[in-house]
């Protein structure tokens, strides 16, 4: 009896639910410190599960930073999805015999950006997915380090992981990046993506 008694005591003891709620800086797409809304989580029980989490994002960003798979996989996070997928890129150390060094990467930021959106609606159109980040790295990215992460969130693994390979061959087709090796030997060569729509057979 005595602990029923503590535990109706300590129900009567609390003051105050937080919520956290992501939200997002529309310039830089990078995720703020999630502000608190205190005693209203007995008011989103009786909304819709959707109207709680918000619209879908497509989070694009081409950076010299280096990139953060864990923040990136962050980003697409929601309640409403099982499966969160991701791509990948790093810098090998070895090409055709050479030993590499680094990787410098280029871009056309406008034409860029626009052409990775382009695969985003793409995507949408083809899979119920319900986030996706497209972060591609600018500049030197050294041996090990990521060039290129893609994440895509949805209800079931399927999607997710159809998606992402779409988004990662049709990008290395179709979106202005261009790559120069660097080599040990102090040497250096611009790589252009054979999959490119622009590229002519040798």
């Amino acid at each position: 009896m005595s602990e029923i008694r503590w535990y109706l005591l300590s129900v009567k003891n609390m003051s105050s639910l937080e919520i956290s709620s992501s939200s997002y800086n529309q310039e830089t797409k990078l995720p703020l410190s999630p502000p608190l809304v205190e005693d209203s989580a007995f008011e989103t029980l009786g909304k819709d599960v959707n109207e709680v989490e918000g619209k879908s994002k497509d989070i694009i960003k081409l950076t010299s930073e280096k990139l953060s798979i864990d923040e990136v996989s962050r980003l697409v996070i929601s309640p409403l999805c099982g499966a969160i997928s991701l791509f990948v890129g790093i810098t090998r150390n070895n090409f055709e015999g050479k030993k590499v060094i680094s990787l410098e990467y280029e871009a056309y930021l406008p034409m860029a950006e626009n052409e990775i959106r382009k695969i985003c609606i793409d995507i949408r159109q083809k899979w119920p997915v319900r986030h996706i980040a497209v972060f591609h790295r600018l500049g030197l990215v050294p041996v090990s380090e990521a060039s290129i992460v893609i994440a895509v969130s949805s209800a079931h693994r399927a999607a997710a992981l159809e998606a992402v390979s779409y988004a990662i061959d049709t990008l290395k087709a179709r979106v202005p990046i261009w790559k120069k090796e660097m080599y040990e030997e102090s040497s250096s060569s611009w790589k252009r993506n054979k999959e490119c729509f622009w590229a002519t057979s040798d």
